[in-house]
């Protein structure tokens, strides 16, 4: 059993290469300690529809837009009840994937996985083929954009595409730690749910959850007749048109780093900032090439987290203890017991850019004797 270990402040700070929570400007970081005010007062109204509409601009989508004080794991749950009467489809290709898969078994749902050995990519043609050849209908299908667990990006557009061909079936995607450092046209490819967190790619504090939502998975919502309660589309979307604020108490401190962060977003704009994430993602997968390897397929490479197959056998957890302490640089090691060793991830997202990145190979390089 835990016991506590009393929060004391006196810490070394360190520089943030893991999938998330990311880097944070100072000056972002600032705005949450402004005074306090009321969640319903007008100027709750003015900061809430500045960053939702905010948010829709730097997006280019059509949709709704619903942020609310929660992890993305929220919308797990919350698409789930929203759209799924019995039965869901949920392709999986390591452990993220696999966790919505259980999200949805825990609710009660009927789930059928279409399995991916970790490393491998969900191809559009092995979805068709189960919508098509399935006696099931199912109501969704759900899919992790970015499997940070193994470095995979999933071709969403694509599936998008596919699912588009049945429409009694939605499209539901994680897009946790991709949204906001990869490019994606969501109104373009139908994608009816997509989520984030902001503690990834949009470089803010952890603590709240960014859903898009189609007009066709709101009518769903109300066709079916239950939804969840916190993550409703009907409850929190009604509530926003009737009143510009969200209908419970948000964490106010964040939504104001928020509104400052989506001007810094905004100001660089969605395909500005695929581009800087793209040649950070070039730099390090060359960078793996030249030393390890890169664990995930050829062609379905995470643009945001980089997992590295640790070809060259170099103590992980050392290697990570010895960076941290001598050059205040945190990277990750493998996810889970599965690849624990095997292999090692850098999360290159948020605000980070090629001179930082290559700040921590260099110091990898040092650590590690390369």
């Amino acid at each position: 059993m835990s016991k506590k270990q009393e929060y004391t402040g006196d810490y070394d700070d360190k520089t943030l290469y893991i999938p998330g929570p990311t880097e944070v400007r100072e000056d972002v970081i600032d705005e949450m300690a402004q005074p306090m005010f009321g969640h319903r007062m007008d100027r709750m109204t003015d900061l809430y529809t500045t960053i939702v509409e905010d948010t829709k601009e730097f997006l280019g989508t059509d949709n709704e837009v619903v942020i609310l004080t929660a992890s993305g794991t929220e919308f797990w749950e919350a698409s789930t009840l929203n759209l799924v009467d019995e039965n869901i489809l949920v392709p999986t290709c390591g452990s993220f994937s696999e966790r919505h898969a259980n999200v949805a078994e825990r609710l009660g749902k009927d789930v059928d996985r279409l399995e991916y050995d970790w490393g491998q990519a969900i191809k559009p043609e092995d979805i068709r083929a189960e919508l098509e050849d399935s006696d099931k209908h199912y109501d969704v299908v759900a899919t992790v954009m970015n499997e940070s667990s193994t470095g995979v990006r999933n071709p969403i557009e694509v599936i998008g595409d596919v699912v588009a061909d049945y429409p009694d079936t939605y499209f539901v995607v994680d897009a946790v730690s991709a949204l906001g450092g990869d490019y994606v046209d969501i109104d373009e490819h139908d994608i009816d749910v997509i989520f984030a967190s902001t503690q990834k790619a949009f470089a803010m504090p952890p603590g709240l959850a960014v859903c898009v939502v189609s007009d066709d998975a709101y009518d769903r919502e109300l066709e079916k007749g239950s939804a969840s309660w916190y993550g409703g589309f009907q409850r929190t979307l009604d509530y926003y048109d009737r009143k510009g604020q969200t209908h419970s108490t948000p964490a106010i401190p964040v939504m104001l780093a928020y509104r400052k962060q989506m001007k810094y977003m905004l100001e660089e704009g969605h395909q500005g900032r695929d581009q800087r994430h793209r040649e950070m993602t070039e730099y390090v997968h060359d960078w793996a090439r030249e030393h390890f390897d890169l664990f995930a397929e050829e062609g379905y490479r995470s643009q945001t987290v980089s997992c590295i197959e640790n070809t060259q056998d170099i103590d992980v957890a050392a290697t990570i203890e010895q960076v941290s302490e001598e050059y205040d640089f945190v990277f990750s090691n493998g996810y889970g017991s599965q690849l624990g060793e095997k292999t090692f991830r850098i999360g290159h997202m948020g605000e980070h850019d090629l001179e930082s990145i290559q700040e921590l190979t260099d110091a990898i390089e040092d650590v590690a004797g390369l």
